[in-house]
């Protein structure tokens, strides 16, 4: 499959589980729109497949609802290969931060994924579940993790944890991409 159909793939699989997931909780879009911060028309188009939503986007539906991110892209398999640089990848907005998801399993409170950080760029994620954890591994470069006002500098395989419900934010100061190796935990 090529990266295209691979992105159309994934565009429709969130929205059928979008759909699914407000069909079995009797919610019309101006309810879900209420419960997520994100609009109807947004809403409908990602349910339809006619948008490829941003990872902002994703964080706050998936928060909205009180999933884990992955959910929406769950793999019923018994086993799953995923390659780096292959398969689903997100951006944000700004495109400096990227993530794969390398374990989607549906049934599970543990997602993990790679996540690239593009050089001299900061990210600043959405505010994440209640009581989730993060586990963060940066894999190759330097990265400078902000968790509730103070700042840890981390270098290869240098490993931190956190409640990713905490403000936090990921720098990059150097001329080359960091990769990183993020684990969440949700504390439902």
């Amino acid at each position: 499959m090529d990266e295209v159909d691979e992105s159309r793939q994934m565009v429709l699989q969130i929205g059928g589980a979008l759909k699914k997931y407000r069909k079995e909780k009797n919610m019309s879009l101006d309810d879900l729109a209420a419960l997520t911060g994100v609009s109807k028309l947004t809403l409908g188009n990602i349910e339809r497949g006619e948008t490829n939503p941003t990872l902002g986007i994703i964080w706050k539906i998936s928060k909205g609802i009180s999933l884990p991110l992955f959910a929406l892209f769950k793999s019923e398999e018994s086993v799953s290969l995923y390659r780096a640089g292959e398969g689903m990848r997100f951006s944000n907005d700004q495109k400096n931060w990227t993530i794969e998801p390398i374990f989607k399993n549906a049934s599970s409170d543990i997602e993990m994924c790679r996540a690239y950080l593009q050089p001299n760029s900061a990210y600043y994620p959405e505010g994440h579940h209640v009581n989730t954890t993060e586990i963060a591994t940066v894999m190759t470069g330097s990265v400078e993790i902000q968790v509730n006002g103070e700042a840890y500098t981390l270098n290869q395989y240098d490993t931190i944890s956190f409640r990713a419900d905490y403000p936090h934010a990921y720098t990059n100061s150097t001329d080359r991409e960091a990769v990183l190796h993020i684990s969440l935990k949700y504390g439902y």
